[in-house]
């Protein structure tokens, strides 16, 4: 029997989800998929017109906009959600940047904001919603990547954003569980979205930002503490992550130089 990590969640009809990076790609999606689903939706991020359009019509939808990397914008929006009594069950963790780099073309602005992004938003979104998450329950989800499994070429700075995601993730768990918290933690491989047309490669097992949605549905659907998709892609990097170095790093120069 698997030992389930987390609450399983099958019935959204009485959630509320504040889904972080709802304008585009997986969170758009995402966020679809849990208004179809009947849950409650707060969708932030920094473009407003695109979750506009998402939200109109659609029951239960909310949004706020967002600059993640902004740490009095995250006061504010969380002062709006408890004055409006719209504190969230769950908050998902997606926003994101990514371009593909190598080590010999790092800009310091550029790699500032990555990881202001990709990194230091969550921090500063934690600090702002743990103290209410642990009074009342709930959970937070970090959407991750297959790219912190191990250093592949090509993510010089995404790359480490996501391995420090996978790193507090398993903190998190550890230190929230005993307080009633639950932590999901989302690894996808390629995902056809606005930051994936930027490669210039074969991204194996692509799927549709609708696909990694329902992926991620079912996942905690299950209690699942790690959700990877698609498994097919995802068990070789597993794989990959568990040779000792004299086989991995071999692997991965002739994967740079490729």
């Amino acid at each position: 029997m698997t030992l389930r990590l987390n609450p399983a969640i099958a019935d959204w009809r009485s959630r509320r989800v504040w889904v972080i990076g709802a304008s585009s790609g997986i969170g758009a999606a995402l966020a679809s998929e849990l208004l179809d689903a009947g849950a409650e939706v707060i969708l932030s991020a920094r473009r407003a017109a695109p979750m506009q359009a998402l939200a109109a019509g659609r029951r239960g939808a909310r949004v706020h906009t967002l600059d993640v990397t902004q740490a009095e914008a995250w006061r504010q929006v969380w002062s709006e959600l408890e004055h409006d009594d719209a504190r969230p069950d769950l908050v998902v963790f997606c926003a994101a940047g990514y371009r593909p780099q190598h080590c010999l073309d790092l800009h310091a602005t550029e790699t500032r904001h990555l990881l202001d992004t990709n990194l230091l938003g969550v921090y500063l979104g934690l600090e702002v919603v743990l103290p209410a998450l642990t009074q009342h329950g709930g959970g937070v989800a970090l959407i991750a990547s297959v790219a912190g499994y191990t250093g592949l070429p090509g993510a010089v700075v995404y790359g480490p954003s996501k391995a420090a995601l996978i790193n507090l993730a398993e903190i998190l768990y550890a230190e929230l569980k005993p307080r009633g918290v639950a932590v999901y933690l989302i690894n996808p491989g390629f995902v056809d979205t606005a930051l994936t047309a930027k490669n210039d490669f074969s991204m194996p097992a692509l799927l549709t930002p609708r696909q990694a949605a329902r992926d991620i549905m079912r996942g905690l659907a299950r209690g699942a503490f790690e959700i990877d998709f698609p498994w097919r892609f995802t068990l070789w990097l597993k794989l990959l992550q568990h040779l000792p170095y004299r086989l991995r790093l071999p692997m991965l120069a002739r994967l740079a130089r490729s």
